[in-house]
């Protein structure tokens, strides 16, 4: 046994320790990463599939930082969404038409965070 160190325990703890810490740092960041895509991908589609009568809605589509996340909104018109996509009473009396584009697109953009996630934590 020449050739063999001695490790000290105190040793082997600092080096697990900060490695954990670095891949802590490295799926911390590509997730941040991939949350800011994510949410860019979402206004995107939401741009492109929401109702447009005039174009105001859709273009106001837009994300905005929060703490650690993103908050996509429409930043002019944020009444107008639940009236589009849920039915409601119309003025000269009926129902209105629904016009679902906000919970499909977001449930598309929860689905691709995940996987973005599951990929960060496995490293891949």
């Amino acid at each position: 046994m020449a050739n063999s160190r001695v490790v000290g325990l105190n040793a082997v703890q600092n080096a697990i320790m900060r490695e954990l810490q670095l891949y802590s740092n490295h799926v911390s960041d590509q997730i941040e990463t991939d949350a800011k895509e994510v949410a860019t991908q979402l206004v995107i589609e939401l741009k492109q599939t929401s109702p447009k009568d005039n174009g105001y809605y859709a273009e106001s589509w837009t994300k905005t930082k929060f703490r650690k996340g993103w908050i996509v909104h429409n930043k002019h018109h944020y009444r107008l969404t639940h009236l589009l996509e849920k039915p409601h009473a119309k003025r000269s009396g009926g129902q209105s038409t629904p016009q679902p584009h906000i919970r499909p697109a977001e449930e598309r953009a929860i689905r691709a965070f995940i996987e973005r996630v599951e990929r960060a934590v496995e490293g891949r």
